[in-house]
């Protein structure tokens, strides 16, 4: 899968909220399992979010703590994180990423293959 674009950060105060979006022209794209990941400079890139082909199964990191939503619309060939919330902890550059395919998703070793990344920027 390719052509991972990722968009929608930016720098917001604590509390505040952002929408991320990937769009993609892949024709896979409705078969693979999709996530959201984020990493800070010096740290090892950690998933935040995953979503399952259908669309209706999701798996979040512990941290997220019901404050992100991932999506996905099949038929525009989109996924998308809300993420409402921020603290200041959350920023990082996040990525788009997908698998090759469509089980397991929850496994953050299933992805391999990557957007170049949004920053996301919470100030207290």
């Amino acid at each position: 899968l390719s052509g991972l674009i990722e968009s929608g950060g930016g720098s917001v105060q604590a509390g505040g909220s952002l929408t991320l979006s990937c769009p993609t022209v892949s024709p896979s794209f409705g078969t693979t399992c999709m996530a959201w990941f984020r990493q800070v400079p010096g740290k090892d890139r950690e998933g935040v979010a995953a979503i399952y082909p259908s669309g209706i199964t999701t798996s979040y990191a512990d941290f997220v703590n019901g404050r992100f939503t991932i999506s996905r619309d099949n038929a525009k060939k989109t996924m998308s994180l809300q993420m409402n919330n921020l603290k200041p902890e959350d920023t990082a550059m996040y990525y788009c990423a997908a698998g090759s395919r469509g089980v397991f998703c929850e496994r953050w070793d299933e992805y391999n293959y990557w957007g170049q990344g949004t920053q996301v920027t919470v100030s207290s």
